[in-house]
């Protein structure tokens, strides 16, 4: 099933009790929604959840960490890693995709290059996400902007599922996505920042 991931960011549209509503309003048969780790209870109550976000560590004396464990129990069914909001370096994602199979977490790995998106390969991650950073927030896609670099992706991710985002806000985009060979689209603003989301999601997804 082609996979449609709401990444709710921090955006005070999806904090707190706007973060229950909107996941009313995203809730459908193939959205998965990336949730702010003191959401994820009531959130995904709701809806298929990931956290936005592991931390390299377990259980221990690791002050504010968000750890895998606990985004596990509190009802997340995976995590999104390696945004480009929120980049590591690979050795601590190793650490975080590892942490996240350990506790039975799907993963979402985003990369930015064809050449990371083989690098992350053999991290073995659930999908894997392609976002040129250039173009997150924007209102030109992916798809528009770089078709050539969906193709070369899809080679570079194997049998690994990819994913891509960055600025993708229509019909089209998805059109051309699941045209691509992909199996999922990230959006975010175009239906977090949206007056209707439910509304902008239903238009996205006919």
């Amino acid at each position: 099933m082609f996979k449609v991931v709401i990444n709710f960011k921090a955006y005070k549209e999806a904090t707190g009790n706007n973060a229950v509503s909107l996941a009313k309003a995203c809730k459908f048969n193939n959205v998965i929604v990336c949730a702010q780790a003191s959401d994820i209870n009531k959130v995904s109550k709701i809806i298929p959840t990931f956290a936005q976000h592991i931390d390299p560590v377990d259980e221990g004396a690791y002050t504010g960490a968000i750890t895998a464990k606990s985004v596990k129990n509190a009802g997340a069914r995976g995590t999104l890693l390696n945004h480009s909001e929120h980049r590591l370096p690979f050795e601590v994602l190793k650490l975080c995709v590892n942490l996240a199979k350990r506790y039975k977490l799907e993963t979402i790995v985003c990369a930015r290059t064809s050449r990371e998106v083989a690098k992350v390969r053999g991290l073995n991650p659930n999908y894997i996400a392609i976002e040129p950073t250039e173009l997150i927030g924007g209102k030109i896609s992916v798809t528009q902007a770089k078709p050539g670099l969906l193709i070369d992706c899809l080679k570079s991710a194997g049998r690994i599922p990819l994913l891509c985002g960055a600025g993708v806000h229509s019909r089209e985009d998805l059109e051309t996505a699941k045209k691509s060979g992909l199996k999922g689209v990230l959006i975010s603003s175009a239906v977090v920042k949206n007056e209707t989301p439910r509304k902008k999601l239903m238009e996205l997804l006919k």
